[in-house]
């Protein structure tokens, strides 16, 4: 299912917002209490908004429930990924993972078939995503283990991606099943990080505040974006454009996080598949 104009510059405005909170989150000399920072910033924001609006459709409640435990599996093996592994190397390995286990997901729950055309936009923009992570070569040793995570990463990105689509189409309105998500996701979670390590998480807060505050603001909006894309088009289109993402994170690592960086020629490359396989996604 192609998506229209206006969702298609949502989802790549989503995509740079991630790639900026991620590094944000990577760059971070605490990355415990800057999530915790993060999470509680959307919940405080996503709270003022579902007072005043209606809840939900009952139907879409499970899979809110479902989501919030896939995020959290997700949180756990993203910060596993950054503590082992480069921006620059862990990002465009679970988001280029992602949208082929999206597109399966959504085939086998919600019916949706892509065309062959798709298939193959699909298929080249994820080899192009993914070859970012290889600039180096293979992992050997030691560097399997930022592979490990960063694949498990992005098992947990397609699955909350697919019961997000179904749930937030149930939902019977976008932005209350957006709201309720960022409340579901950040109260549990902020007080679990504060009774596990409370004095630490607390004290290293402060430092972390500001990018904390923003980062959290960005997220919340990035998957917002995604969320009610969603809601408009099909799983497999939004997935591959948001993954769109790694561009911008293999810029931001190299020009700002000042990660060690590939030739310029593979990178040109990979974004060229990228972009050759949005075009047969949406042509599609």
């Amino acid at each position: 299912m192609a998506l229209q104009p206006d969702i298609f510059a949502l989802v790549l405005a989503a995509a740079l917002a991630h790639a900026a909170w991620n590094a944000m989150v990577k760059s971070s000399g605490e990355r415990g209490a800057t999530f915790a920072v993060m999470l509680l910033t959307g919940g405080v924001v996503s709270i003022a908004g579902v007072v005043l609006l209606p809840l939900p459709a009952a139907e879409s409640w499970i899979y809110l429930l479902l989501s919030v435990l896939v995020h959290y599996g997700y949180y756990g093996f993203l910060l596993l990924a950054y503590r082992h592994g480069d921006l620059s190397h862990v990002y465009p390995l679970a988001r280029g993972a992602a949208p082929l286990m999206v597109a399966a997901g959504a085939w086998a729950m919600a019916g949706e078939a892509l065309a062959p055309a798709g298939t193959a936009g699909l298929v080249l923009a994820s080899a192009g995503i993914m070859s970012l992570a290889f600039e180096r070569g293979m992992p050997r040793g030691h560097a399997g283990k930022p592979v490990f995570y960063a694949l498990g990463t992005g098992t947990f990105i397609a699955a909350y991606t697919v019961i997000d689509g179904i749930g937030v189409r149930a939902a019977q309105g976008a932005l209350g099943y957006i709201l309720w998500l960022n409340v579901l996701e950040a109260v549990p979670m902020t007080l679990w990080l504060l009774l596990r390590r409370p004095a630490h998480i607390i004290g290293q807060s402060r430092g972390s505040l500001r990018s904390g505050v923003l980062g959290g603001l960005l997220a919340s909006t990035a998957y917002g974006l995604v969320i009610y894309a969603l809601s408009r088009g099909g799983m497999a289109n939004v997935s591959a454009l948001r993954e769109t993402s790694v561009l911008f994170a293999a810029l931001i690592g190299t020009v700002v996080l000042k990660e060690a960086s590939g030739n310029a020629g593979r990178r040109i490359a990979a974004a060229g598949l990228v972009a050759l396989g949005v075009v047969a996604l949406q042509l599609g």
